[in-house]
């Protein structure tokens, strides 16, 4: 991987780059559509690149290797073939979710022991076998196992926790140094900052982080329930101690206005389920302010979702017709907005990167952050 700086904001941390993998380049700032299982819900592979003008998507080890399972993306050749996505995947370690199941999964040193959420069936992760299984989906960045720590944690908690954390990731680094690709193109590792809402540990977490001198690094366990502003808190700190002239990736996150905050503070890579699960159940992002699309007052607005021209469905969908099909439990109408939510998440990041060139951005951005929270 190779990430170039091209512009840092003069009044913020806020900067624009590309990163080079083996399956093109992206641009940052960028945000990453979800694709859990290999599939971003109920809309085509072209439709994520042409449409919403995404340049790499994220997919999950543990669905993944839950089902389809690594024997059948093996055989396809890895998940970029099994998937007919030809442009760059990241894959999450699985962690999350593992920390989703608190009732079904049990934490050791050895790794984390879980039952499936489909069938019951016993599993157990190790950093070495995420190593192992993400070499095999053939993902362009990869991550650790880790602990997500749930909000509130005691301090004991949140200590322990990174204690095991940076365990894993010596183990899982060691394993990723003693592997080669499966396929013919290279892959690259992020560790995972850790630490809760505990400026200390996160000191601790980031600095050790660091050492390790990869090719990108990641900031993990926020946007779980605490305040917005502690989570800004942490990136700040975090992003004090990370290099800056390697990509940060901050898991997980979230509204718009998490974004530009983040972006401000020198955030690179985004993802996040919101635009994807929001869309579905009628909550439209635009560049004028939330819109529920089911509520009576859009019966009749004929009018563009979104009248800025921030989404591919702009010219072609009424507000109207977009409910009547939301309302209707039409599976088009899921289609539409998950699609009019993704351009609009990739119109923000490109837009912000557009006014750090610019120069503009602290400006623009104060605006955009008191509109975007308006509900229309």
């Amino acid at each position: 991987m190779d990430f170039k700086i091209k512009r840092i904001d003069a009044a913020s941390n806020a900067r624009t780059g590309i990163i080079q993998t083996a399956h093109g380049k992206i641009n940052t700032p960028i945000f990453m559509p979800v694709g859990t299982a290999g599939s971003v819900k109920g809309v085509h592979q072209h439709e994520i690149k042409e449409d919403t003008k995404a340049e790499i998507i994220l997919g999950n080890t543990y669905h993944l290797y839950l089902r389809p399972g690594i024997d059948l993306i093996a055989k396809a050749g890895g998940l970029h073939k099994f998937i007919g996505w030809s442009y760059p995947i990241l894959t999450d370690s699985g962690g999350y979710q593992v920390f989703s199941l608190a009732s079904n999964r049990k934490l050791t040193p050895g790794g984390a022991i879980f039952r499936s959420h489909i069938d019951g069936s016993k599993h157990t992760f190790t950093p070495e076998n995420i190593v192992d299984i993400q070499r095999t989906i053939g993902a362009d960045i990869m991550m650790p196992l880790d602990e997500c720590t749930p909000y509130p944690c005691s301090y004991k908690y949140a200590h322990d926790s990174l204690l095991l954390t940076n365990q894993w990731l010596e183990r899982g680094l060691k394993r990723f140094k003693e592997t080669s690709p499966k396929y013919d193109y290279h892959q690259d590792y992020f560790p995972i900052v850790q630490g809760s809402t505990y400026k200390d540990l996160r000191v601790k977490s980031a600095e050790f982080v660091a050492t390790k001198e990869c090719a990108g690094n990641a900031i993990g366990g926020l946007s779980v329930g605490e305040p917005a502003e502690e989570m800004y808190e942490m990136v700040e700190v975090v992003n004090a101690i990370l290099p800056t002239e390697k990509p940060r990736y901050l898991m997980g996150v979230g509204t718009p206005v998490n974004i530009l905050e983040a972006i401000e503070r020198g955030i690179d890579m985004f993802d996040c389920v919101m635009p994807t699960r929001n869309g579905r159940n009628g909550m439209l992002f635009t560049s004028e302010g939330i819109i529920n699309i089911k509520n009576e007052k859009w019966r009749n607005d004929l009018s563009p979702v979104d009248a800025k021209g921030t989404s591919f469905v702009d010219n072609a969908y009424s507000k109207a017709y977009l409910r009547h099909l939301i309302v209707s439990k039409e599976m088009l109408g899921a289609q539409i907005a998950t699609l009019h939510n993704l351009a609009f998440y990739l119109w923000l990041v490109k837009k912000a990167a557009l006014k750090i060139e610019e120069g503009t951005f602290t400006t623009w951005k104060s605006k955009m952050v008191k509109t975007l929270n308006e509900r229309l």
